[in-house]
């Protein structure tokens, strides 16, 4: 486990204490209108110590884009002050404060949202009209705005969320954009849209003058669908980010030894090719149902990232870091029970996901929990 606990310095000289990240959770406790709830402040208050980075639950950048009930908001001047707690709350448990910033596109919810759900393409099941050209333009700067809100609030840095089939990743992917503009069609084109985001965002750093200011983007390497994201438009992907001022890449798996399915070797898992294909130019952190000690240093072990994120765990183990620090494998709770008294100090509506069953939850004891096929 000592390995975990090295440091690591980015390529803007910012150097990270250890391996180990908060991944973004969705912990439904914002205020309504999007600025730090009670139960959020609850949720994060404990969660970062001898945690090298932690980042944020998806946080709104534009009000066309909410894709849950309680999600943070990083619209505008109203959430300075709420972004400004958050970050200085992160940073005193003395870990790296990462704003995820994000946008749901045809996942956002049409009654949380004040506006028309837009995305790359039409999308008829769920009400989601096309954007205009205006409207991508604005979307970009929405993100940039985000980042100026997260540098003036104190956050350490930003990390966009181009993963999980939300408007990101829905503009890159063939599934969902079937525009016939400079938007949509060729790889050109369909990478035109993360890669506007990816320069917005570091234009911002940029002005600042913050070059010790951390920018990280997040992947989904695969997608269902018959045209849907492979391994192959991930590489693609990888080839493009690596050669931008990012500081590192942040794939999302469900579990950290899923297999590849399409576009590479089907025999390998995601995580080591998406390594491979990275080369060293930056870090890469893994994430995947990671839920005792052991599977941890396993996992790490692979020498298949440079930084490990965990969610499952910390939801259960608020101080996982320091359990795994001191090696106290048989205190970390890998099961979760809803008979705790005192919730996990967990906000009401995700205990109650969490009591369900919610197959994106941790495992309920005594329950059976089905592996997302993602």
């Amino acid at each position: 486990m000592s390995n975990l606990f090295t440091p690591l310095t980015l390529n803007n000289g910012v150097t990270i204490k250890n391996r180990l990240v908060v991944a973004p959770m969705t912990h439904l406790g914002s205020n309504p209108d999007g600025t730090l709830g009670e139960q959020e402040r609850t949720f994060i208050s404990n969660r970062g110590e001898n945690m090298g980075m932690f980042i944020t639950a998806a946080t709104l950048v534009a009000d066309s884009g909410k894709a849950f009930f309680g999600q943070p908001s990083a619209l505008d001047e109203t959430h300075l002050a709420s972004l400004t707690e958050t970050a200085k709350i992160l940073t005193n448990q003395g870990t790296k404060a990462i704003l995820q910033i994000h946008h749901g596109g045809i996942h956002a919810i049409k009654d949380l949202n004040g506006k028309d759900k837009i995305s790359a393409s039409p999308h008829d099941e769920s009400g989601t009209r096309e954007a205009s050209v205006a409207e991508i333009h604005e979307l970009i700067q929405a993100f940039a705005n985000a980042t100026d809100l997260a540098i003036r609030a104190g956050f350490d840095g930003v990390e966009i969320h181009g993963a999980n089939a939300y408007l990101i990743q829905q503009f890159f992917s063939r599934e969902f954009n079937h525009r016939t503009d400079e938007w949509g069609g060729n790889l050109e084109n369909r990478l035109r849209f993360p890669l506007a985001i990816v320069d917005a965002v570091c234009a911002v750093r940029e002005k600042h003058g913050k070059s010790d200011f951390i920018i990280g983007y997040r992947f989904s390497p695969e997608e269902a669908g018959d045209k849907g994201l492979t391994m192959a438009d991930t590489f693609d992907l990888i080839d493009n980010l690596v050669d931008k001022p990012l500081q590192y890449l942040h794939i999302s798996l469900w579990d950290f030894y899923n297999k590849a399915r399409r576009g590479a070797d089907e025999t390998k898992t995601r995580i080591e090719q998406i390594h491979a294909r990275i080369g060293g130019k930056l870090p890469l952190i893994g994430v995947g149902n990671l839920l005792t000690g052991e599977a941890i240093e396993q996992a790490f072990a692979t020498g298949f990232c440079e930084l490990l994120a965990l969610g499952k765990a910390v939801m259960l183990n608020p101080n996982i870091a320091t359990l795994l620090q001191e090696q106290r494998y048989g205190d970390i709770e890998s099961e979760f029970d809803p008979e705790r008294a005192d919730h996990y100090g967990y906000p009401d509506l995700l205990w109650q996901y969490n009591c369900d069953g919610g197959n994106w939850l941790p495992p309920v004891k005594g329950k059976p929990h089905t592996p997302l096929n993602v």
